[in-house]
């Protein structure tokens, strides 16, 4: 069994329906067979609550509700609770990189590490810096 963070982008791009179908498979087609996956693997994914509050940022109040209904109603998902150390670690990495990635993508790196999870995210420069930090980071399509 295999765990993974998603992070708040491959969410979005579900629940946004992202993605031009004219330049191959859309983004949202890419994160629910990934997600499908999981199911059938019975594989684990986990959030934390700077995730839920990312979205609930983005997304419309509707939106929201049925993506949170979503996300909590999975059969494998579990919430990660955030420590204030998970939080001061974030902060540092996000300074040690000059702040070119948000504190909630850095904090999404640090709750990877701690729980040796697989983080899933279609940022490059959070895919390199993850590396750097020895979490394994990956788009949903190359899993």
């Amino acid at each position: 069994m295999k765990k993974y963070f998603i992070d708040t982008s491959i969410w979005l791009n579900l629940f946004n329906m992202e993605g031009d179908s004219t330049k191959g498979v859309p983004y949202w087609k890419l994160a629910q067979a990934f997600i499908e996956n999981t199911l059938f693997n019975n594989d684990s994914i986990y959030y934390s609550g700077s995730v839920l509050r990312e979205l609930q940022l983005r997304l419309s109040i509707q939106e929201y509700a049925r993506a949170y209904n979503f996300i909590i109603n999975l059969s494998n998902t579990t919430k990660l609770e955030t420590l204030q150390i998970d939080r001061d670690l974030a902060r540092k990495l996000e300074s040690k990189y000059n702040f070119t990635i948000s504190f909630y993508d850095m904090l999404h790196l640090i709750l990877s590490k701690k729980i040796g999870a697989i983080l899933v995210t279609r940022d490059n420069a959070l895919i390199n810096i993850a590396q750097e930090n020895g979490v394994i980071a990956k788009k949903p399509e190359k899993l």
